[in-house]
């Protein structure tokens, strides 16, 4: 091999493997990586070879050398590294798409007929920091790491090849991408942006998603929305945090006899009053702007019931040192809810901090009926719907929790 062809073969490398950017773990730190887990915390990190910047696609190795993966940097982050690959492989166009594409496989084979779900879920789909939903011909989405933020042009690059939709949006704007030293963003990227309607179990809702929450609409939620059908038959029924009105609208399919929605957003209430109308519901259903807290309060005051009462809260924290501060809020609300069902009444409810884990959401319950003076029984408990996957290894991808229980 001559020199001039040798150089060509180092030229055509990419730049970020000539220079050999690496985050090499301490000893017996690549314990949680080998078993699935795709972060590195900063404190696992033994040294960083190469001045790689923030976003940079990086090696991983052991304490030894011995080579872990690829992945994107943040030295500004408390996860200094989030695993893609445990291949040397190109992250080009051709790796976001196999990997959208196989993602995009699991969702038609648990949602076939349906148009829209979450496409991307982050950790969950081997793509760390990004969140894809699909409504109809619309995409939006979320970056949370600044590797996939620097990327964006490329994803979108990819989501147009594989879907042609009429838009896509970001809708950037969560407190978590302040950890990655990200700014809020929110807005069209590609194509433009009309007025859309979805249908989910036979409701419809007019949606914005560049208003809307989260990404336009809550997903994950959407079996937990319909399972509260069975239990409305004739019900007068409370729904608090209730947003677009979902779990109302679906307590008024299963013949509720009145719904009565809480949601502190006066946008929400708009959205909800006209989805109710869109659905024929107005004359069931009704919405007030106010602070889910103090109504919980003030309807306890004037000793009103209901047969069902529907809890589904923003989550109370982000970070685990504010776990106290929401364990007394989610106590609060769950107590004050229970002592306004009537014997027999059905309380439904949720947290979506995975902070809280299951057996803590449990024992706040149990305590919150105690509290209440009240005893419960947990008859149904649920998670996310199927196209929010969880890996087994990574705890921190299981977030949400969904009972309901009878109350005596």
């Amino acid at each position: 091999m001559t020199f001039l062809s040798f150089l060509d073969i180092i030229i055509s490398e990419p730049r970020e493997r000539r220079l050999k950017k690496q985050v090499v773990l301490k000893r017996n730190e690549e314990k949680r990586i080998l078993c699935g887990h795709q972060w590195v915390f900063s404190n696992e990190v033994k040294e960083v070879k190469g001045s790689p910047c923030v976003g940079d696609l990086v090696e991983l190795t052991r304490h030894d050398g011995k080579f872990l993966g690829l992945g994107f940097y943040n030295p500004h982050s408390l996860i200094a590294f989030r695993f893609l690959t445990g291949e040397r492989e190109e992250i080009s166009f051709d790796f976001f798409k196999q990997r959208i594409l196989q993602a995009y496989g699991l969702r038609k084979r648990v949602y076939p007929r349906s148009p829209m779900f979450r496409l991307v879920y982050g950790e969950s789909d081997y793509l760390p920091g990004l969140v894809v939903d699909k409504y109809g011909d619309y995409l939006s989405l979320q970056t949370y790491s600044f590797g996939m933020d620097n990327r964006l042009t490329l994803i979108c690059d990819v989501l147009e090849s594989i879907f042609q939709p009429i838009g896509i949006v970001e809708r950037n704007e969560s407190q978590l991408r302040s950890l990655e030293g990200l700014p809020e963003r929110k807005g069209v990227l590609r194509g433009k942006l009309e007025p859309y309607t979805l249908a989910e179990h036979d409701i419809h809702y007019e949606i914005d998603l560049l208003e809307g929450q989260k990404t336009g609409f809550y997903l994950d939620q959407r079996e937990n929305r319909k399972s509260i059908r069975r239990y409305s038959n004739g019900a007068a029924v409370l729904d608090c945090f209730c947003n677009d009105g979902g779990f109302g609208f679906n307590a008024a399919a299963g013949e509720a006899a009145s719904v009565l929605g809480i949601d502190i957003s006066e946008s929400a209430v708009r959205r909800a009053e006209r989805n109710a109308s869109l659905n024929k519901f107005d004359k069931m259903c009704h919405f007030e702007s106010a602070d889910v807290f103090d109504v919980l309060k003030d309807l306890a005051g004037r000793k009103r019931t209901f047969d069902v009462i529907i809890l589904d809260p923003p989550s109370f924290t982000k970070s685990k040192k504010n776990l106290p501060t929401a364990k007394r809020g989610y106590k609060e609300i769950n107590s004050n809810a229970i002592r306004l069902l009537k014997e027999g009444g059905v309380l439904a409810t949720s947290s979506c901090s995975h902070h809280v884990s299951d057996e803590e959401f449990v024992e706040l319950l149990n305590e919150s009926a105690t509290t209440a003076g009240r005893k419960t029984q947990l008859i149904e408990w649920r998670g996310p719907a199927p196209d929010h996957p969880l890996l087994p290894s990574m705890p921190e991808t299981k977030y949400l929790k969904f009972g309901i229980l009878i109350v005596q």
